[in-house]
Formats: C-alpha cells, sequence, structure tokens
C-alpha cells in the first residue's frame, strides 16, 4: 500500500472540487450582499411538516407578529410549516420576511410570505447566515435540521466564537425530555457545566419570547 504524504494532498484536488471552492465562495459573497441591509433580526426555527390551521402553526404565526411589531425582522429557512408561519406573521404585518431556502433533493419550495429571500446548497453556509444576521433565536418544535441549528448556536455561545444573544425555546412539553437529559446526562457526567443550561430559556409564552429578547436586545 503506498503511503501518501499529506503534504501532497493539494494534489488530489479535481477539476470538480475546485470547482466547487468557487461555488463555496460565491455562496457565501451572495448571502453577504442579500442580507447585510436587513434591520435587527431574529431567526426562528421548526418543522416543515406542520400544516397550516394546526394549532402550533397559529401560534408561530401569533409570535412572529409580535416580533415584527416589537421591531424585529423574522429569517426562517424559508421553506413550509412551521416556517412559513414565522414568515406568514411579519409578512401579513408589513413586518421584514427574509428567507434562507435550501436546496434539498426532496424539493422544498420557498413559501409565499419573503420579502428577502437567499438560496443556499451548503448547509453550513446558510447557518452562518442565520447566525451572523440574527440577534436572537427562537428554536420551535421540529427535527435534526432544528436541532442542528439550534445546537450551532449553544456550541459557538458556549465556546465565545460569538457574543451571548437570548436562545429561546418556544414549547415546554416538547422540549422538556431533551433538557432532563442535559441535566442528568451531560451535566451529571461531566460533559457541560450547570451553567451551559442558562444559555436557553424555555417558554409558551408568545409575550414572554418578545420581553425576554427585547430585554437582551436594543433595536
Amino acid at each position: 500500500m503506498i503511503h501518501r504524504s499529506k503534504q501532497y494532498l493539494i494534489d488530489d484536488l479535481s477539476i470538480h472540487e475546485s470547482w466547487r471552492l468557487f461555488k463555496i465562495m460565491s455562496e457565501i459573497v451572495d448571502g453577504f450582499e442579500n442580507l447585510s441591509e436587513i434591520g435587527p433580526a431574529v431567526s426562528v426555527f421548526g418543522s416543515a411538516r406542520v400544516q397550516p390551521g394546526e394549532p402550533l402553526y397559529q401560534k408561530t404565526e401569533q409570535l412572529s407578529k409580535a416580533l415584527s411589531q416589537a421591531g424585529f425582522s423574522v429569517i426562517t429557512g424559508g421553506g413550509p410549516g412551521l416556517m412559513e408561519a414565522g414568515n406568514k406573521g411579519a409578512f401579513e404585518n408589513d413586518g421584514e420576511s427574509i428567507g434562507l431556502h435550501i436546496h434539498l433533493p426532496m424539493e422544498q419550495k420557498n413559501n409565499q410570505y419573503l420579502n428577502i429571500k437567499s438560496e443556499f446548497r451548503y448547509f453550513f453556509i446558510r447557518k452562518l447566515m442565520f447566525i451572523k444576521y440574527a440577534l436572537a433565536y427562537v428554536a420551535l418544535p421540529g427535527g435534526y435540521g432544528t436541532l442542528d441549528e439550534l445546537s450551532e448556536a449553544l456550541v459557538l455561545i458556549q465556546t465565545h466564537r460569538i457574543k451571548p444573544f437570548p436562545i429561546v425555546l418556544f414549547g415546554s412539553e416538547y422540549w422538556a425530555g431533551l433538557i432532563e437529559w442535559f441535566r442528568t446526562q451531560m451535566v451529571t457526567n461531566g460533559f457541560c457545566k450547570a451553567e451551559d443550561l442558562d444559555l436557553f430559556m424555555v417558554t409558551d409564552d408568545v409575550d414572554e419570547v418578545v420581553s425576554h429578547i427585547r430585554k437582551h436586545v436594543i433595536v
């Protein structure tokens, strides 16, 4: 078996991989240009599988409307479900509604309630935009994608890579099991500190979300 020194890894970059680097840079530049002039914003995450008319969809609309009335732009993934509800609440209140749309194998279309949209093929660039242009996070019930976006913010704040900002877990019943696991497994076994659980708050109340964010963020 031939051992190849790491100093020659550059030789392994194919033309296809080289062009991918340019695509990545282009996507970052496009994101910066599209979002550079938005107002103070809150990133809102949640499931794409919740249908219009369901209680959680309606609650998310109310939340987004309240954030918009408080002077915040609303950023979502730009898709259906709770993303749509988040955009709709801001859009119909004449607020700034932003969608960061990701291209997926199962084509997920943009929702219709967007003032500004930006297209992405790479999740890590999309997450960069969620972080860079948000002053706060609201995590609604969702799946792996929601957990990924939530974890990204928590670890960046925990490791002091970004300035602390408000993180709200909306839906106490939904998040209760995960938070209990944080306490009984991560904290108990020394994988994180008890004070790391203070990086977020949990609530079911729309007004409390807005109040908490306004308390920590000056618009």
